[in-house]
């Protein structure tokens, strides 16, 4: 029995050491696993970047990642997926920035912040830009699925969520609230896109200040 009894503790003990070394392996694959994800990614923006969605293939952002295409599709099924992915993460950074903008305060001062730092995002990083609107080449989601655009339209529409319920904390209504949330939304790119293709300067404006003033308008006109 005490035999019995010694070969069953080391066969317990085996077991918990391959059970305490299992979770370490699992942790190093994926850390590996998300590295290749991130490094086809950092490709397949270069290639978005030069082709655009339509002209790309899975082919040429295998190239550039230094993989071969079967190698590629065990991360990815298609090169839309992959742009699905790299706009999804985008999205993510600017939530985040709009979020650490919200802060405290009475719901002008949060609507004001949060829709500056919407447009900061675009303005500091005007491929992200190109990203989200598909300006690498058209201005269309061509190629991606209406469940992956609706998607991250959603994603898009939540950076935006901060802005909409300060309007319904000011008063608004539903539908007011969205209304000139919208507008806002379309002020913004609309300025964007003249800053950052240089037609603005024929005015000799800034786009920022333009939006600001934008804002603190929209705020007085919707305030009882």
């Amino acid at each position: 029995m005490k035999k019995l009894a010694n070969t069953v503790k080391k066969t317990d003990e085996a077991n918990d050491a391959v059970t305490d070394d299992a979770e370490p392996r699992r942790t190093r694959l994926r850390a590996v696993k998300d590295m290749k994800r991130q490094m086809i990614l950092d490709a397949a923006r270069r290639v978005f970047e030069k082709e655009g969605l339509l002209g790309a293939n899975m082919r040429a952002i295998a190239n550039e990642a230094g993989y071969t295409a079967s190698a590629l599709y065990n991360h990815y099924a298609s090169k839309e997926e992959i742009y699905g992915d790299l706009l999804s993460q985008s999205l993510d950074r600017l939530n985040d920035a709009v979020d650490a903008a919200a802060g405290n305060g009475q719901p002008a001062h949060r609507i004001k912040r949060q829709a500056l730092a919407f447009y900061d995002f675009y303005l500091n990083y005007p491929r992200e830009l190109d990203l989200g609107f598909y300006l690498f080449q058209g201005m269309k989601p061509l190629g991606l699925t209406p469940e992956l655009n609706e998607q991250l339209n959603r994603r898009l529409r939540q950076a935006l969520g901060g802005v909409e319920s300060g309007l319904r904390g000011l008063g608004c209504s539903a539908a007011v609230a969205e209304r000139e949330t919208t507008a806002l939304f379309g002020h913004c790119v609309g300025l964007l896109l003249l800053t950052h293709t240089g037609r603005i300067r024929m005015f000799g404006q800034d786009g920022r200040a333009l939006f600001a003033a934008y804002i603190a308008r929209m705020i007085q006109q919707v305030t009882p």
